[in-house]
């Protein structure tokens, strides 16, 4: 199939954006169904106002391991343990 560029407009912000033929042809390889509903712009000014999908936490927290007072980018649960680098650098992976 032989694809051209089409003018779409952004569901955001109203303007005429290009959807280029190797695009087009990028979503058919994935077999996306849905064409773009934004411009590029309104697209990444979505995604840094989301963060990306999500906020970035960061917690204090004790090393099961080796008692050291440690950050962790995530909120620890009760009753598993958790590590420092080092500590965790020196776990077995399964």
């Amino acid at each position: 199939m032989e694809y051209q560029d089409r003018t779409l407009v952004c569901a955001d912000c109203s303007q005429p954006f290009v959807w280029t033929a190797g695009e087009q042809r990028f979503y058919a390889e994935k077999s996306f169904q849905n064409e773009p509903k934004r411009c590029k712009a309104c697209k990444s000014r979505k995604s840094a106002r989301s963060g990306g999908g999500r906020d970035r936490v960061e917690s204090t927290a004790t090393c099961s391991k080796c008692g050291k007072q440690t950050t962790v980018p995530f909120r620890p649960t009760q009753g598993r343990p958790v590590f420092c680098r080092e500590c965790y650098q020196q776990q077995p992976r399964g």
